[in-house]
């Protein structure tokens, strides 16, 4: 897993960030490891019946699919998403198992690395967010880090809930 408390002070910003958005990945695939088929399509919180292991792993990768292949690139937007159904990709998760899941966003994960890699941070997406503004790759790679940091809190507390297991 990668570590960020021993990250040297001399790193450049594009390594800062990636490092930082690769832990958060990571953070989020060690809360999943060891978690069983049906305890990773459990819901336990009344107030949220999507909010299950497996939903939130698929959540994320269809965030990053959104953002570097939507909004940076202007691609066409492909995520099960509708209007309709703005949840469908959490809806969804239960019919996959955990792995297959964190398999296909690990290895999104790595084509995004090398995207990242191939672009400077101040080049502007070429779709606008909701207020019309052009973000920056920089502004993506901190929503990203935000948004995975903030999902792998849900996990933390589910992953006690079903089964007792905490972590760092």
């Amino acid at each position: 897993m990668t570590r960020i408390d021993d990250t040297p002070p001399a790193w450049d910003e594009r390594t800062q960030l990636t490092t930082f958005l690769d832990y958060a990945r990571d953070t989020a695939r060690v809360k999943c490891e060891g978690v069983s088929a049906e305890n990773a399509r459990k819901a336990l919180l009344p107030g949220s019946p999507l909010m299950t292991m497996s939903a939130v792993v698929n959540h994320l990768r269809w965030v990053e699919y959104y953002w570097f292949q939507v909004v940076f690139l202007g691609e066409e937007d492909h995520a099960p998403m509708t209007d309709e159904d703005p949840d469908r990709e959490m809806r969804i998760a239960v019919e996959f198992p955990l792995p297959q899941l964190l398999g296909e966003y690990a290895a999104q994960s790595a084509r995004y690395r090398e995207l990242v890699a191939g672009h400077d941070l101040g080049e502007r997406a070429r779709r606008t967010i909701r207020n019309g503004v052009h973000v920056d790759l920089r502004w993506i790679l901190l929503h990203l880090i935000e948004e995975t940091a903030r999902h792998n809190g849900h996990l933390d507390i589910l992953r006690e809930m079903l089964d007792g297991t905490t972590g760092d």
